[in-house]
Parts: C-alpha cells; structure tokens; sequence
C-alpha cells in the first residue's frame, strides 16, 4: 500500500470543515481590514528565495525543496509566502494600484524539510499578510492587531505578543559588530552553523537552538542598545498604537526572526500549551526586500500562521469552532417511481440554496432513515407509493418528531422555512 510521504497528512471530511471555517474566518478578518487576496505559484525561481529569505538562514540552507526542472532551470517549492507576494508586487507594479499601500493576504501550502513534530509538517498552509508601500508605525500596530482580533474571533485565549526592534541599516550595523566582538574569542565552543555565520550574518547566532544555553547567548548584546534615535523613536510610535489598541505585548530584546528580511518591528504571538514550539504566528518589518527582489525602495510588513498550529491551539484550549455539519433535508424514496421523484425534489431543494440528499444505495426504509439521523439531517422528506399517488410529500422534524404532509410544490420553501426558523 502506498502511504503519505512523511511530513504532510491528508485532510479528511469531518476534519476540513474546521479548515473552511478557519479559512473563512481569515477572509472574513481581512475584508474588514481592507486586505485583498493573492495567489502567487507553489514553485519559484530559487533565486528569489536566495535573495528575499536570506542564504544564511535555515530555511534556504537545510530546509528547501529545491528540483532542477527539465529545462535546467532551478526551482523551488515555496517556503514561505512573503518573498513569493514581494516578487508579485514588483513583476505586476502594484505600486501603481489605487489603494495605496498594497494590503494583500494569503492562504495556502508552504514546503519545508525538517523533522515533523506537533503544529510542524513538510508541507503546511499558512495565512498571511503584507501591507506593503507604507512607513507609518501605525500599520505596524494594525498588523499585529489583524492577527490578535483573528485569534480572539476563533476563541482562543491567552495569548501574547513578544515584541522587538531589529532597527534600521545603521542600528542593525553597530550591533552586528558589537555581537561580532561578544562572540569572536568563543566562537570554536559554538555549533558549526554559528562558527559559519560569525561574519557572514552574526544576528542568526542568537537564533540557534543547539547553543541557546550557553552563557555567551545570555550576556550577547541586543539590538534595543544599539538602536538610533530615529529607530528608537519608530519603536516608541509603534508601542503607542498598540497601547491605544488595548493589546499587551513584552518586550524580548533576542528576538530576531529567522529570515534575513526584517527590520524594525519583529514580533511572535506566543501559546504555551501546543508543546514544543510555542510561536503561532509570526512578523514584521522589511523595508528592503522590494529593493533586494528588484523593485524600487519600498517598506513592508507583515505576519504568517501555519492553520495546523491554530487548530492544535484550539484542541489544547478546548475551544469547538461552530461549524455546522448537518444537513438541510434527507429524502427518503421508497419504490421505483418515488425514487425518481426524489431525485427531482432533491435537485430543487439544492437550487433553493439547502444542503441535501437522498439514498443512492437502495437501502430499506429503516436502513435511510438512519443514514439520516447519521448525516444529522433537520428534515426528512418520505415519498412512497401512497404519497406519489397523492402529489403529496410526508416532511418529518427530526428535532421534535413532527410529521406533516406537503404538497410537492410547497416541499422546498416550508423546508427552508422550518431550517430557518431552527438557526
């Protein structure tokens, strides 16, 4: 028997409903913020990931899915959506759209290499966002607001959000030669990763996690030191909004991302209770990855969730999502001719709009009317010999017990009448 590759899982029904509704709730969350959705391919140039991502990080060094496809070209499945979008941006000039900054979001399959562990799969879904052509503090704030109010709308509870500042070109510089000069004398008793990244990209030191004990990670110097005035000040304005927003935060001075792009705000929204990896969400700045990527100096930001660590929240906090499964009227036909009529019947009432059904195993009376109790049906319609005979339909409240007869013409609307008055 052939079996999923390791890493991805199929997504059965009974269980993807709590996707749409996720899903929905996530296009719902962003039409409010005036968000637009983007599509961009599964596969891209790898190039846009050595770039965009950064060829120090893990993503682009252990964790790619990269093929040479039959052209000789080099290409890779996505790992992350944020570069993909960028690169859209700049090839479609959306610079030139009237809404101004660009706000898109996403929803879709990502493709990382790494061991699969609880909320962690090769291949996972996330949903994003990236407002990208604005400088303000404030869509910082409205950002991290986006994915705050989405969590809260699920129902999910206690969460926060850590929240940091990487700076701007000269803050970020003064603090890669201080970290530079922290850990240059030590640097043989790190990791191979970290003896690599010493002068190629310091900052990605304090995001391993083999060394994350050492005492050199506790006493290295943070960014929040070696911030400017005028990244101070940003740091000061965005804080401010979230005040004004009634959204709490900590500040954690080593927080700093794993991918190469960001700069000035950087935050996780953080859950204690999925297990090993506690971060659910995750973002910020990047004020020059439009330029890196090819377009001209434009700021961004924004953030990424994977869905399955939303829906391992969820089971942890015990939250059920309010997805409706039921059917709207199961039909019941007994005999040939009645069979015939329930199909017509059938195809009417899902022109209304209902969910419905009807046996199409040949099953006895009993045996349909359990296969409607087991599809949670609201309604079921009975057509037998007698019934046909009589242009008549026998509806049953599955609720309540109430048997009434309807004329075949009136079936559709008094079965929307009685769903309706039942939600």
């Amino acid at each position: 028997m052939i079996q999923v590759p390791r890493g991805t899982a199929d997504i059965l029904p009974g269980e993807i409903e709590l996707w749409q509704y996720i899903e929905d709730k996530a296009r719902d969350i962003c039409r409010r913020y005036n968000y637009l959705e983007i599509r961009t391919p599964i596969f891209e140039h790898t190039e846009l990931f050595h770039r965009g991502v950064g060829e120090t990080t893990d993503i682009v060094e252990k964790e790619m899915y990269t093929f040479e496809d039959r052209g000789g070209r080099s290409l890779t499945l996505r790992p992350e959506c944020t570069a993909s979008t960028v690169r859209s941006y700049v090839e479609n000039k959306m610079f030139g759209l009237p809404q101004q900054p660009t706000k898109l979001y996403y929803i879709g399959p990502m493709f990382r290499y790494e061991r699969p562990q609880a909320g962690r799969m090769r291949q996972f879904t996330q949903f994003g966002v990236e407002a990208i052509g604005s400088n303000h503090p404030s869509i910082d704030a409205e950002t991290i607001a986006l994915a705050m109010r989405f969590y809260e709308e699920l129902g999910l509870k206690n969460l926060h959000v850590e929240l940091n500042s990487l700076g701007d070109a000269q803050s970020r510089k003064a603090h890669r030669d201080a970290l530079i000069r922290h850990f240059e004398p030590h640097i043989h008793e790190f990791c191979s990763d970290c003896q690599s990244r010493l002068e190629r990209n310091p900052l990605r030191i304090l995001d391993c996690k083999k060394d994350a004990d050492k005492e050199l990670m506790k006493s290295a110097p943070v960014i929040l030191d070696y911030l400017n005035e005028e990244s101070s000040a940003y740091f000061t304005k965005v804080k401010k909004h979230l005040d004004d927003l009634g959204i709490a935060y900590e500040i954690n001075p080593n927080l700093v991302r794993g991918l190469d792009y960001y700069t000035h705000t950087a935050f996780e929204i953080m859950e204690r209770g999925i297990g090993a990896v506690s971060t659910i969400c995750g973002g910020g700045r990047y004020n020059g990855l439009v330029k890196e990527i090819g377009g001209n100096d434009m700021p961004g930001i924004g953030f990424a969730m994977s869905i399955e660590r939303v829906l391992l929240a969820l089971k942890t906090q015990g939250v059920e999502l309010p997805v409706d499964r039921s059917l709207d009227c199961f039909i019941v036909g007994l005999g040939e001719a009645a069979e015939e009529k329930a199909f017509l019947l059938l195809d009417q009432l899902r022109r209304q709009g209902m969910t419905a059904d009807k046996d199409f195993l040949g099953r006895k009376m009993k045996a349909q009317l359990k296969a409607a109790d087991r599809l949670q049906a609201k309604t079921v319609a009975i057509i037998g010999e007698d019934e046909l005979a009589r242009g008549i339909v026998v509806l049953k409240n599955m609720e309540t017990g109430n048997q009434q007869e309807i004329v075949f013409d009136q079936v559709a609307e008094t079965v929307q009448t009685m769903v309706q008055k039942d939600k």
